[in-house]
């Protein structure tokens, strides 16, 4: 079964490409994806909610924050990487319980990049992990980059798992659940303007 598509709406993305919030809404209704990421590393806590919401008003399918669990209460989960997952604890599990308990039943993803992640995240409650680099991405600085790797680690995880990084709309990754595409939503838009 091919893997779902999960959309990342990332804001400095939308701008390096002149394209906007509608657009890129439009795009990823088109494409039917399964969930959505919204991403804003510089705007305000309003301009996020104001986003959150006009997304959550035009898209029927999951809509999650990265990396700010204040925006949760206006979406349906969060995601968060291994640094800013660690601001919330010592330790993986410590840190996802206690986010667990402020999120409560919502979605709750994190990123992995090696056995080591994918093994502890495999005893918390999150409900799914990001795994990746799988290729060098343009909208942030990736050191490891697992490409080839990242379907046997995959296997790895007893959670559902996103592919990410680099990934492109047309990548058939075996193991994955989802296929988490942000600049290729923008770069392989083929017969879609």
């Amino acid at each position: 079964m091919p893997a779902k598509l999960f959309a990342l709406i990332d804001t400095a993305i939308i701008k390096k490409y002149n394209k906007t919030l509608f657009w890129s809404c439009e795009r990823i209704l088109y494409l039917d994806a399964a969930m959505v990421e919204y991403r804003n590393k510089t705007g305000s806590f309003k301009e996020k909610k104001e986003d959150i919401l006009a997304i959550k008003e035009r898209i029927k399918a999951p809509v999650i924050v990265n990396d700010d669990i204040s925006l949760v209460p206006f979406c349906d989960g969060v995601h968060l990487g291994q640094e800013d997952l660690l601001k919330y604890g010592s330790g993986v599990y410590a840190a996802t319980e206690y986010i667990r308990g402020i999120i409560g039943r919502k979605i709750f993803g994190i990123s992995t990049h090696n056995e080591k992640e994918i093994l502890e995240a495999n005893e918390t409650s999150v409900d799914y992990i990001g795994l990746g680099a799988y290729r060098k991405t343009v909208s942030k600085d990736t050191d490891n980059i697992l490409g080839d790797k990242l379907p046997l680690l995959a296997n790895l995880s007893k959670k559902p798992v996103a592919a990410i990084g680099g990934v492109r709309l047309n990548d058939n990754i075996a193991h994955v659940t989802y296929i988490a595409v942000g600049s290729g939503l923008y770069e392989d838009y083929g017969i879609f303007h």
